[in-house]
């Protein structure tokens, strides 16, 4: 039990009416739905709902604490009308007091772990899991934060975001404490920052892998300088900063930052560098070897092919340097990293090899491809679609990208989510086409695998991209089970490869 002004302390806020002093509360809320007595009910401006318009139906079910960002004259009752007992406070932003009073309500347990936050357009999972293996090898109890979900000792938790609702997050923090974890890795998105999820969060360490045009369109961002500015945030609530020197936008991202800040690359002269870079074979795949040089001298085996891998790496190994891990954890965890999802090969034979990976905008699609390439396929098929209800330069510049890069493209069903899995593919191909790319349209996705894998060809190297680590489809609003992996591997028996 609290008293609701003390979990108002770190807001700017007008009393609207009753005292906050007077009011006990136990925990906090946005769903009108869960609001009863000792709860403190939040109303928010969504891009769906007003939830504003449940306040008569919260104070019905006993609610007695209640922030708002409408005015008064604005608001679904008169204010005057009001129970006594009721406090009723007015914010400029609620989201903002929805993260400030969430880290209240568990004792800001933020502050209680070492937190190492990620943002950049790409390889934040990679670089967060990395970054974790590490921590864990050199013994400090570390939990994950990020698009495979919530992961701390046993515990696996799925999440619909990158970057969980900051009430979500809070509680997480806590648990891990309460877990006995004592550092927390978790990727940071742009949306994050737009939607104040991080906000009363400030980062150990900050790390900004790199900036592509992505997430612009209908409610994420409008255009790329919006986007840009909020991967720039996270400089702006962490107490040491990384960056990667060879991304574009470094240099103005660098000049802004107001935190300490240090770098790393593999092509300029910065605090961590990664030289001679060379493939390495291992049984099922081909890694890479590379030196790092700088603050740091390691000699580092990746169990991970791709040079954007070394970038990632090279991330994960710069903030734990700094951190002061021990090297040869850095090493060995480096030596048997791996990523759900990420560059993962799923099924091998003589003949041909299938792979899952995330890749889901024309950027990540491009650096898998061309890396892949380097193993000399007899052919480098493609199975994917792409995200309904988002950006359509996503689908475009991935039709693109494969007629470029693939000798086959096998196009089918992404998260069509609200729009007929078709209309996608004709998206896509009205670029892939007239690039002169081959393609095979197969809008159910199990039948697409089942094809790929039934049809290859001895040296056929098959990706299966856009979804990775995810376990659903999304169509209609309905989400049904769906992972990738298991359908390659349920092909490859029923099919006896």
């Amino acid at each position: 039990m609290a008293i609701f002004k003390a979990w108002l302390q770190d807001l700017h806020y007008t009393v609207l009416h009753g005292d906050p002093e007077t009011v006990e509360v136990t925990e906090v809320v946005f769903d009108s739905r869960k609001a009863q007595k000792g709860t403190v009910f939040i109303a928010m401006r969504g891009s769906n709902t007003d939830s504003h318009k449940y306040i008569p139906n919260v104070i019905e079910n006993g609610t007695e604490a209640i922030i708002v960002e409408e005015n008064e004259d604005e608001l679904p009752l008169k204010v005057k009308e009001l129970p006594e007992n009721l406090a009723l406070i007015k914010v400029e932003n609620a989201r903002e007091a929805l993260a400030k009073v969430s880290a209240r309500r568990f004792d800001e347990p933020s502050k209680k772990l070492t937190v190492i936050a990620i943002t950049g357009t790409k390889g934040k999972t990679t670089t967060a899991h990395m970054i974790q293996q590490i921590l864990l090898e050199a013994g400090l109890r570390t939990g994950i934060i990020g698009t495979t979900g919530v992961e701390y000792g046993r515990h696996q938790i799925p999440t619909k975001n990158t970057t969980p609702e900051s009430y979500d997050l809070q509680k997480y923090f806590h648990d891990m404490v309460e877990d006995g974890c004592t550092h927390v890795v978790m990727e940071a998105s742009s949306q994050a920052f737009k939607l104040h999820r991080v906000d009363a969060i400030e980062f150990d360490y900050g790390i900004f892998t790199n900036i592509e045009p992505d997430h612009i369109g209908p409610n994420e961002h409008k255009d790329f300088e919006e986007y840009k500015y909020y991967k720039s945030c996270i400089f702006k609530q962490s107490k040491v900063g990384l960056i990667n020197l060879d991304a574009d936008y470094a240099d103005e991202l660098l000049a802004g930052a107001p935190c300490k800040m240090f770098t790393f690359s593999l092509e300029k002269k910065a605090d961590f560098m990664a030289e001679n870079i060379r493939h390495l074979t291992k049984p099922r795949f081909v890694g890479l070897q590379f030196d790092v040089i700088g603050r740091s001298s390691l000699d580092i085996e990746l169990d991970l092919p791709g040079k954007y891998n070394v970038y990632n790496a090279l991330a994960a190994i710069s903030v734990t340097s700094l951190m002061g891990v021990d090297h040869t954890a850095i090493i060995r965890a480096m030596r048997r990293v791996k990523v759900n999802g990420r560059m993962e090969v799923v099924f091998k034979n003589d003949d041909f090899s299938v792979l899952v990976d995330y890749a889901h905008n024309a950027m990540a699609m491009e650096n898998l491809l061309s890396t892949l390439r380097e193993y000399k396929p007899g052919r480098l098929v493609v199975v994917f679609g792409c995200g309904g209800n988002r950006a359509k330069d996503r689908r475009y510049g991935m039709g693109e990208t494969a007629a470029k890069m693939a000798d086959l493209s096998i196009l089918t069903a992404d998260n069509s989510r609200f729009e007929e899995t078709e209309d996608i593919i004709a998206d896509i191909k009205s670029k892939l086409v007239p690039a002169g790319g081959k393609y095979v349209e197969i809008p159910d996705r199990r039948e697409a695998i089942e094809y790929a894998m039934t049809h290859a060809e001895k040296g056929d190297m098959i990706a299966v991209i856009g979804k990775g680590h995810e376990d659903y489809q999304e169509i209609k609003g309905v989400r049904t089970h769906f992972l990738d992996r298991e359908v390659i591997l349920e092909t490859a028996g029923k099919y006896h490869l």
